[in-house]
């Protein structure tokens, strides 16, 4: 009895060597910038210049690393990065092949939503902008969450889309809400990106990914409902589980898991980068050998080829290689 009491206690302590030699192991990540493909190169950094964004980088690629990586033959890229405060947007138009547009019929719920969420200084000023823009609107107008929804009481928020219907959001924070960064005098409209948000059907699939694989920390849940929340959205009947992920810096990851309605549709399995639907998260990491293994070790779909190692002086990284997520959404792994 001694001695299968001793062998227990022998194996956990193994164990839980290998789990802390394993977590040492763990690649550290940050998240770099949010991605999205564009059919209009110029009309979009036109349209995201008015959003005070500026053009920090424009280049023209080609070859067979960027049709490894993205997994587009014959690729041909127009790629912009755009900053606003500390975060950065790119904007990649195919040049060769053109993919095909967003599903004009796309819905806040439909999984292959994703969007950025904009952090304002103050709501009705970006509201008139947007306005004069002459955007399109997804919310019915600027919806504040209620105090029934602790978490996000007293938030301001806006859907609309960009020339390409890409779904974007304006988010006002108020005092004790958000990043407190959020919070810092600035005579800017236009402060920063807090987050991308992406459409789930399961919160427990996503978080084995980006948490439990990616190693991003979990930061913050809510459960929102009601008809600020409808609104915001346009969805009727609109009932989410929302979940906030972080790495020690970059935006956040915002999982949008909704109970009500359940008929989102499911990303169709034929989309590919040059597709205008097309988002990519990019995510730094110290190893992207070893994040690779891991990934492919747990069955991630990759679609790269595998990593690729890249021209770093157009490409701005090393290595690379873009992986999907459990419900289809893109994320670029890269070693500068």
């Amino acid at each position: 009895m001694k001695f299968r009491t001793h062998t227990r206690i022998v194996v956990v302590a193994l164990l839980a060597l290998c789990s802390a030699s394993i977590f040492a192991q763990s690649p550290k990540v940050a998240v770099e910038s949010i991605g999205m493909t564009v059919s209009d190169m110029d009309r979009s950094v036109e349209f995201y210049s008015a959003l005070t964004f500026q053009k920090v980088k424009d280049v023209e690629v080609s070859g067979e690393q960027y049709e490894h990586l993205e997994g587009v033959f014959g690729a041909r890229m127009r790629i912009v990065r755009m900053q606003l405060g500390k975060e950065f947007l790119d904007l990649t138009q195919y040049l060769a092949p053109p993919g095909r547009p967003i599903p004009p019929d796309s819905r806040s719920n439909d999984l292959w939503f994703q969007h950025i969420a904009i952090v304002v200084r103050d709501m009705d000023q970006a509201f008139e902008k947007l306005r004069a823009l002459k955007v399109q609107f997804v919310s019915t107008g600027p919806q504040t969450l209620p105090p029934s929804i602790k978490a996000a009481a007293g938030i301001k928020a806006f859907y609309f889309r960009d020339p390409d219907q890409h779904n974007l959001e304006i988010i006002y924070f108020p005092p004790g809400k958000g990043d407190p960064r959020w919070q810092e005098k600035t005579d800017k409209l236009f402060v920063g990106i807090d987050h991308t948000a992406i459409g789930i059907s399961n919160t427990d699939a996503s978080l084995k990914f980006y948490r439990d694989l990616l190693g991003l920390r979990k930061a913050g849940e809510s459960e929102n409902f009601g008809t600020e929340q409808e609104h915001l959205n346009q969805v009727f009947g609109a009932h989410l589980r929302i979940t906030g992920l972080r790495a020690p810096s970059g935006p956040g990851i915002e999982f949008l898991e909704y109970l009500t309605p359940r008929d989102g549709r499911p990303r169709p399995a034929d989309v590919h980068a040059n597709d205008v639907v097309h988002w990519q998260t990019m995510i730094t990491t110290d190893d992207v050998d070893l994040m690779a293994k891991k990934l492919r070790d747990a069955h991630v779909h990759f679609v790269s080829s595998g990593v690729v190692v890249m021209p770093k002086d157009k490409a701005g990284f090393a290595k690379g290689a873009l992986v999907s997520d459990p419900e289809g959404h893109n994320v670029l792994l890269i070693q500068k």
